[in-house]
C-alpha cells in the first residue's frame, strides 16, 4: 500500500491532479498578482527575492577586463580546464573529502546552479539501470522533493516525465525530511532525490549522521542524491555545514553537489556555477549539456576562478549576514516563532495568527505588510506544494530575505514588526 504521506504519487490509473506548487508558476509572479490591487502607504522595499545585495568582490572588473577577448569565442560546454581545477581545489579545501574531485571526470561548469538542478532530473531518468527500470515498472519514475522546495527541482522532474513526491516532515516538528518515511517501495520507484543544506527557506543544516543515512538509503535503491549547496558558505554558527561529498566516499557514487557564486560571492548576475560528484553522472551530463544547455562565457569563468581562490570576501559577507541576524534576534525574538536559522539568509516566520478570523497566514501577512509598510515578502505557501488533503505546510509562514545592507535591515525589521502587529 503506498504511503499516504507522499503526495503527488499516483496510486490509481486516474488520480486527481495535485497542486504542483512552485514547480508550476514562479512564486514571484504569484506575489505580483497577490499585491496588484494594493498601493503601499510607505516607500517600497523588497525583502522577497533571495538576491544578495552585498558589494561584489573588488577584483571582478579587473578580471573581466583582462579576459574580454573570451567573449569572441564559443565556450566549451565542460568549462575551462582552469575553472574545473579551481572548483576541484575549492572542494578539497572547503570539505574533509576522501580525495579531491577529478577536474576532468567529476566537475562541470554550470550557467548558475539552477539550470544544472533543472536538467539533472532528465539525466537521472536516463541513467536508470535495466534492473532499476524493471523495479519501476510501467508507471513513471519518481523524483523525491523536500517541501518547501526550490522551483527548479519540481520543474525538472516534470520536464523529465517523472512524478514528484514530497518528502514528509516529521510529525514532531522540525524541517528536515523524515527519513523513516522513505519506504523501500517508494525508493525502488525513485530515480533522484533533491536535498538542500542549508535549506531554503528554513535555514536548516543537516547533521553529518543524517546525510550519511540519507546517502546509504538512496544508494541501496539506486537513487541519485542531488545536493543543492548554494547556501553552503552562509552559516550562522561556528561550524560550516557538512557537504554531501564528505559522506560520498572516495568515488562519490550516487551523489552530486551543486553550487554557484551567486550566494557565496554575491554575484547572482554572473550566472556561473558548478557541480561535482559521481563520474558516471558527470560524463553523461557533460554530453547532454554540449547539445542542450547554456554555456558559460569564458570571461565569467575567469571571474569564478578568482572568486573561488579568495575567501576574504566570503568571510566578510558571512559576518554581515551574522550581524543582520543579530538585529533580527533583537527585534523579532519572541514573535512569530522566530528562531535564528542555522544558515542561509531567510527569515521563516509563523504568521498564522495575526488577529481576527481568516486574517492569518502568509498571503494575508504579505498583503498587510505591502499595504502598511511597503515591504515586499513571499507567502510561505508559494514555496510549497499542497498535499492531497489540501494542506500546504508553508501556508502559515512568511519568507523574508535579509539581503539588503545592514542599515537598511536595521530600518526594515522594526517596520516588519509594526506591520504585523
Amino acid at each position: 500500500m503506498p504511503d499516504p504521506r507522499f503526495q503527488g504519487v499516483a496510486t490509481d490509473p486516474t488520480p486527481p491532479v495535485s497542486d504542483p506548487g512552485p514547480a508550476a508558476r514562479s512564486p514571484f509572479v504569484r506575489l505580483t498578482e497577490l499585491l496588484a490591487d494594493i498601493t503601499p502607504s510607505r516607500p517600497p522595499l523588497s525583502l522577497a527575492v533571495g538576491e544578495p545585495r552585498h558589494a561584489m568582490p573588488g577584483f571582478v572588473g579587473d578580471v573581466l577586463a583582462a579576459h574580454l577577448d573570451g567573449f569572441g569565442r564559443y565556450p566549451a560546454g565542460k568549462g575551462l580546464p582552469e575553472f574545473r581545477r579551481a572548483a576541484a581545489d575549492w572542494f578539497a579545501r572547503r570539505y574533509a573529502l576522501a580525495r579531491a574531485p577529478d577536474p576532468e571526470r567529476e566537475v562541470l561548469v554550470l550557467n548558475g546552479s539552477r539550470e544544472g538542478l533543472f536538467f539533472a532530473a532528465l539525466m537521472a531518468r536516463r541513467l536508470a539501470s535495466p534492473e532499476k527500470r524493471a523495479r519501476i515498472g510501467a508507471r513513471p519514475p519518481v523524483v523525491l522533493l523536500p517541501n518547501p522546495f526550490y522551483a527548479a527541482y519540481g520543474a525538472g522532474a516534470e520536464a523529465a516525465g517523472c512524478e514528484s513526491a514530497d518528502l514528509p516532515l516529521p510529525a514532531g516538528g522540525g524541517w528536515l525530511p523524515d527519513l523513516d518515511a522513505l519506504t523501500p517501495d517508494l525508493l525502488d520507484r525513485a530515480v533522484a532525490l533533491y536535498f538542500a543544506s542549508p535549506a531554503n527557506p528554513q535555514g536548516t543544516i543537516a547533521p553529518r549522521a543524517y546525510l550519511e543515512r540519507l546517502v546509504a538509503l538512496c544508494r541501496a535503491h539506486e537513487v541519485l542524491v542531488f545536493a543543492d549547496e548554494c547556501y553552503s558558505e552562509i552559516w550562522l554558527g561556528e561550524e560550516p555545514p557538512t557537504g554531501i561529498l564528505e559522506v560520498g566516499g572516495a568515488g562519490f557514487p550516487g551523489v552530486v553537489a551543486f553550487n554557484s557564486l551567486s550566494k557565496r560571492s554575491s554575484l547572482p548576475g554572473l550566472r556561473c556555477g558548478f557541480c561535482a560528484g559521481d563520474a558516471r553522472f558527470i560524463e553523461a551530463f557533460a554530453d547532454f549539456r554540449n547539445v542542450a544547455a547554456p554555456q558559460v562565457p569564458e570571461p565569467l569563468q575567469w571571474v569564478g576562478i578568482a572568486a573561488l581562490a579568495d575567501e576574504a570576501h566570503v568571510s566578510a559577507s558571512r559576518d554581515l549576514y551574522k550581524a543582520k541576524f543579530d538585529v533580527a534576534d533583537r527585534v523579532l525574538g519572541g514573535h512569530f516563532d522566530y528562531r535564528r536559522p542555522d544558515g542561509g539568509f531567510f527569515l521563516w516566520l509563523n504568521v498564522a495568527h495575526l488577529g481576527g478570523k481568516d486574517r492569518g497566514g502568509g498571503e494575508a501577512a504579505a498583503r498587510r505588510l505591502w499595504q502598511r509598510e511597503g515591504l515586499r515578502t513571499v507567502p510561505g505557501g508559494y514555496l510549497c506544494r499542497s498535499g492531497a488533503d489540501g494542506r500546504n505546510p508553508g501556508a502559515d509562514y512568511l519568507r523574508i530575505a535579509l539581503v539588503q545592507d545592514l542599515a537598511t535591515t536595521e530600518a526594515a525589521l522594526p517596520r516588519l514588526l509594526a506591520g504585523l502587529s
